[in-house]
């Protein structure tokens, strides 16, 4: 007994490609699992339960393989590293108590598999404690299995049916792998034990198979989310944390059976599954589409494809009888839909940012808001948008109403009485909504798909403290008198109020300056106005604005003053919020984006480039005009001194010239004549003496 606690206390898991989609999430299961948690024990059920401080809790130490060099390891993996060599790799799985294999995400890790568990078969006599190999598999290697029974074609497999299992033509690699698995496993069990686990399409998390559809119906820009064939094919999956708690489970418990199919228990169509995504993130639209359409598009290669082909009916009988864990989506993934969706969108970081811009008439909350959508890409809700897209769907909805095929629509029918109220509204107050029908339209839209998945701005509304209260209470609650507490619809409630504050006299001075051509046939007339912001400062008095309804709820409006702000497109004031709201929450730029951004950029350096050339020829140029004029400068400078000199040499040599022809010369030309006539065998000596003894005497 205490051998096995100890042997226990040190379980260590390898996991390759720790960084992956299902690596990730089996990291974090193993490593917030504790070690015997899933053995079925039946003595230790019929003792007394107690409880175990968490810090004696021993669970499992996660190491692994990165998919390559530049990846992160999840917190929960204590050590991980991209692994190229054989023999690092097999020194490391040595070291594990579990291996854990999965194949099923990139196809560069079916060899390695097959060599790991074939090194660790050669070592067997060497273990030091018994090894576990899991190899993670995919139900692709079933697609070709012939029913039991041909007359029953809708019974589902499950694991007693796996030695007739036939695989996809693309994926008899996976097949072989899994057999030499089981193989590898049965030469001495006490030691080193193996196991295939065959797991559905798994979803959950960020999504990885089914991310195109979550993607697609995410962005809200295409018209109908594309369903690959006439996708009545049926689709076994599994959420990717059950998966991973499946395979913690097999290497906890250590089953008798060697080969489990990992699947809930849904055995939803494609056409299901799409619907269901594009219903509950999306326009609620499908659109059937040829293989051939399906290949053109970049995110669907070959692999993806078979995989959305999927066809087969198959169960767990495993999981069923004897796996002890808490599921996820046991019923699958269109009964737990709502999950997946909020999984999805925390993991991604897809969370909706919602603004409210609000300030007097002439503050700029159009423009702003316009700036703020580019931005983060959200949508821009302006009071004449939103009553004209709600009229216009209504107006639409009616329509049907005429056709013979659609006499019995309730809803064009209600579509229709809601036109003529709001047409005999209209006409009785002024040509103007009544601001139950406008409070309508804004909470239908704000309760869209695309204001629920990206996020809006709403621009100028509510202006008042009733409107505030009637769009964003929450409609849910029952009307309670004694009730005091606000309360009020998260899901739409705006998590940035910004107030543009400026005085009346900056305001007036602001629209009388703008073009006659900008202000006419608008507001912004001089009347019109003028009684608009008499409006609303009337409405918004220091006791009751549409503000204080914001601080009671103590979402706490940020007041800009924009006079500070002498930019022409307000960036200033636009800088001030973006700090506020902080950075985007979306997938980014498009690849079109990317494209036009790069070209953009790229035209900016050239431009920079240019104008950079530019200026380097110009300081060029003029380093070379001034080294030419100091050199034209040194050079006359130059000619000046040599001149100079001269002159002062020629000067200095008017006394000398004196000196030698009245004391020097006629004593030497004497000597030279005596030389002359004498003609000495030393010429020199003679003048010399001759010299010396005729020196005249100067005092």
């Amino acid at each position: 007994r205490i051998q096995i606690l100890f042997e226990v206390t040190m379980a260590k898991v390898f996991i390759n490609h720790v960084d992956s989609f299902i690596g990730k999430h089996l990291a974090e299961i193993f490593a917030n699992t504790v070690v015997g948690s899933t053995v079925e024990d039946s003595q230790e059920e019929e003792e007394e339960e107690e409880e175990v401080p968490e810090k004696e809790l021993n669970r499992y130490e996660v190491v692994g393989t990165l998919s390559h060099r530049q990846a992160d390891a999840p917190l929960s993996v204590t050590e991980a590293s991209y692994v190229t060599k054989q023999a690092e790799l097999l020194k490391l799985l040595l070291q594990c108590d579990t291996i854990v294999y999965d194949i099923s995400s990139s196809d560069n890790q079916i060899e390695e598999c097959l060599n790991a568990c074939n090194a660790l078969h050669e070592e067997i006599e060497n273990f030091k404690s018994p090894k576990t190999f899991i190899c993670l598999s995919s139900i692709m290697t079933w697609t070709k299995t012939k029913p039991n029974e041909p007359d029953e074609p809708e019974q589902p497999f499950n694991e007693a049916d796996y030695r007739r299992r036939k695989p996809h033509p693309n994926f008899k690699d996976n097949i072989n792998v899994e057999k030499q698995v089981i193989k590898q496993g049965k030469t001495d069990k006490t030691r080193f034990l193996t196991y295939v686990v065959a797991a559905g399409l798994s979803y959950g998390g960020g999504e990885d198979i089914f991310h195109y559809f979550f993607k697609d119906a995410w962005h809200g820009l295409k018209p109908a989310i594309k369903i690959i064939g006439n996708g009545e094919n049926i689709v076994p999956c599994i959420h990717v944390k059950d998966l991973s708690n499946v395979v913690t489970s097999v290497a906890d418990s250590k089953p008798k059976t060697r080969y489990i199919v990992a699947v809930d228990d849904s055995m939803n169509t494609m056409s299901e599954i799409i619907t269901c995504i594009s219903s509950n993130l999306g326009t609620g639209n499908i659109t059937n589409i040829t293989r051939e359409e399906a290949l053109l598009i970049p995110e669907i290669t070959q692999k993806v494809f078979d995989i959305l082909s999927v066809n087969v009916r198959i169960e767990s009988s495993w999981i069923k009888e004897g796996a002890k864990f808490e599921w996820i989506a046991e019923s699958g993934l269109i009964e737990n839909i709502d999950i997946v969706v909020e999984e999805y969108k925390k993991t991604r970081g897809l969370l909706p940012i919602r603004i409210c811009v609000l300030g007097p008439p002439g503050s700029g909350k159009s423009l702003v808001a316009s700036q703020l959508c580019q931005h983060y890409k959200i949508h821009h809700l302006k009071i004449a948008d939103v009553i004209h897209d709600a009229v216009d769907k209504l107006e639409k909805t009616a329509a049907r109403a005429e056709s013979e095929e659609n006499e019995d629509d309730d809803s064009a029918q209600q579509a229709q009485e809601t036109l003529d109220l709001l047409n005999e509204s209209k006409q009785e107050n002024n040509d103007r909504y009544e601001d139950q029908y406008i409070i309508q339209f804004y909470t239908e839209k704000l309760q869209s798909m695309p204001c629920q998945n990206q996020g809006y701005v709403l621009d100028g509304f509510p202006k008042a403290y009733s409107q505030a209260k009637e769009l964003f209470g929450n409609k849910e609650e029952e009307e309670d008198e004694e009730e005091t507490t606000l309360e009020y619809d998260a899901k739409i409630m705006p998590e940035v109020v910004v107030s543009l504050d400026a005085t009346d006299e900056f305001l007036k001075a602001r629209i009388m300056n703008l073009p006659e051509s900008i202000v006419t046939g608008t507001h912004n007339t001089e009347d019109l106005f003028l009684k608009r912001l008499s409006e609303f400062r009337a409405t918004n008095t220091d006791d009751q604005t549409v503000l204080n309804y914001f601080d009671e709820l103590e979402v706490h409006p940020e007041h800009i003053d924009i006079t500070a702000d002498k930019t022409t497109n307000m960036s200033e004031v636009v800088n001030k919020i973006i700090k506020v709201v902080g950075g985007a929450r979306n997938y980014g730029p498009t690849e079109e984006e990317k494209i036009e951004l790069e070209r953009i950029e790229m035209e900016k350096r050239l431009k920079k480039e240019a104008l950079d050339k530019l200026e380097q020829d110009r300081k060029e140029d003029e380093e070379r005009k001034e080294l030419q004029r100091r050199k034209d400068e040194w050079a006359t400078r130059v000619k000046e001194v040599k001149e100079q000199e001269e002159e002062v040499l020629k000067a200095q040599s008017y006394p000398l010239r004196n000196y030698l022809m009245k004391h020097v010369l006629p004593t030497l030309n004497h000597g030279l004549i005596e030389v002359c006539k004498v003609r000495p065998d030393d010429p020199i000596d003679y003048l010399a003496e001759y010299l010396f003894e005729h020196n005249p005497q100067i005092d």
